[in-house]
């Protein structure tokens, strides 16, 4: 296994620098073509959150890989090498398995434990295996996280500490208070109507806000939200709910009855500026002025789950004003104070567990084509010697013929069984990929005929299996 990550995430840089590197869809597509026309790689996939930008790749050169892949982070990024190499992470074979493993169970997440990690992990193999950059072992290794990450959620209690990062945003805003106690009555402005910004309706409407209307460039994508929010049943959420569904043009009307506001878009300009909040907040108190006989203060709640930033950073100085603005960069300063759950200690030993076991199966794995070959070897050889002994025994009847031929491929497949499976089992050990060697050696194996066993499996891997809901950005 020749896997390699090159990456920075929250842990690694400041949020001012993975905002100027978040990647849209199309340029995620240019580097993973990239990062394959690259000499050193044969597979790569793209792991980019609003938190997290992670290349992985299948390499034949360490140090030249390390290179390669970090000058294309660089260049799709747009932040400059010098720039962007101290914040960069690598990890190496097992080490890159244990990493995406991690992320899986969302021991590497802004909010440990976060489920939506999943989704996107998701959405990354899924981007791989529609370009066709994901070859086996990229296959192999995301469809594995995810069933680790589904593991661990399931068998541990990590989701005790797992909120999702819009729960954990509108904590921070209730300062102390419940969110429910906080929001309730309120009146809500979701800006897009992506996955995240989903969540962040249903959640606001679980809490108990009066209204939320719903703000997206997609007209339609808005109002079928507003309908799913508003429907007959809809689990958590009071009967008394309204939903209402605007162009973006009629955001700054809207910004000026709310309450509070989450934007969780893909725009890669603000959304929201801060001349824009603060006519929001005059427009609010000229309301209030004119319904009541004093002029109360006004406030808005505001939280920014967008990468790179919907709403001005600028906001933050508007805090005297009435404005209480959260983002990424607030959330992740929070997160560092925020008590892990008992049950991580469990989930890193799952993980440790599932790294083995990965590694054994790619080394056994390894060794297979070998197998295969040798097997198709001997029984060409079988077919040659009941040849030549059709053609010097011409007289033997089919009976007799069937009955040698079966007593040649018994005494075969005894001779052969105890090294295959001794050598499969060694191959699954640590340092077991020499076995392959070996055995191709001792048997003098035509090398390309283990290479077209190779790209038959290949051919024949399966697409990903499960599907988890896929979420924006949290991880």
């Amino acid at each position: 296994m020749s896997l390699l990550v090159v990456g920075l995430s929250h842990r690694s840089a400041p949020v001012s620098v993975l905002e100027r590197a978040a990647l849209p869809r199309e340029t995620q597509a240019r580097l993973v073509h990239d990062a394959l026309a690259a000499e050193p790689a044969t597979e790569a996939a793209v792991l980019a959150t609003c938190n997290r930008i992670e290349l992985y790749a299948d390499v034949d050169k360490f140090h030249a890989g390390v290179a390669e892949l970090s000058t294309l982070l660089a260049h799709h990024s747009g932040v400059g090498l010098e720039e962007l190499t101290p914040y960069l992470y690598v990890h190496y074979e097992d080490r890159a398995v244990h990493h995406l493993f991690s992320v899986a169970c969302g021991l590497d997440s802004m909010v440990v434990g976060e489920g939506q990690i999943l989704g996107q992990i998701k959405d990354a193999l899924a981007l791989g295996q529609e370009l066709h950059t994901a070859g086996r072992l990229l296959n192999d290794l995301f469809q594995q996280a995810l069933r680790v990450g589904k593991r661990a959620h399931s068998e541990t209690g990590i989701d005790k500490a797992g909120q999702s990062l819009v729960t954990f945003g509108l904590e921070q805003l209730a300062g102390g208070r419940t969110v429910a106690d906080w929001a309730a009555g309120k009146r809500a402005l979701v800006i897009g109507a992506g996955s995240m910004s989903s969540l962040a309706a249903a959640t606001l409407a679980r809490a108990g806000v009066a209204h939320v209307a719903v703000a997206n460039r997609t007209p339609e994508r808005a109002e079928r939200l507003a309908k799913i929010l508003t429907e007959p049943g809809a689990p958590g959420v009071p009967a008394g709910l309204t939903a209402s569904a605007a162009d973006m043009a009629s955001v700054p009307g809207e910004l000026a009855l709310a309450d509070i506001v989450v934007s969780c878009t893909g725009a890669t300009g603000l959304v929201l500026t801060a001349d824009a909040v603060r006519e929001a907040l005059a427009a609010r108190r000229d309301v209030l002025c004119a319904v009541e006989e004093t002029c109360a203060p006004t406030s808005l709640a505001l939280l920014d789950l967008a990468m790179p930033r919907d709403i001005d950073a600028a906001v933050h100085r508007l805090d005297g004003e009435g404005a209480r603005l959260v983002d990424i960069e607030t959330l992740a300063e929070a997160s560092a104070d925020a008590p892990m759950a008992a049950d991580v200690d469990q989930v890193r030993a799952i993980v440790s567990d599932e790294v083995a076991a990965f590694g054994a199966a790619q080394r056994a794995a390894h060794i297979t084509p070998t197998v295969v070959a040798l097997r198709t070897m001997a029984a060409d050889v079988v077919a040659g010697e009941m040849a030549r002994l059709n053609g010097r025994l011409p007289d033997l009847d089919d009976k007799q013929r069937a009955e040698i031929t079966q007593t040649v491929r018994r005494v075969v497949d005894k001779l052969l069984h105890a090294p295959t499976v001794r050598v499969k089992e060694l191959a699954s050990t640590p340092g077991g990929a020499g076995y392959a060697d070996a055995l191709r050696e001792l048997f003098d194996l035509d090398p390309q005929a283990v290479a077209a066993v190779s790209r038959a499996d290949l051919r024949h891997a399966g697409p990903t299996t499960g599907s988890p809901n896929t979420a924006r950005e949290s991880a």
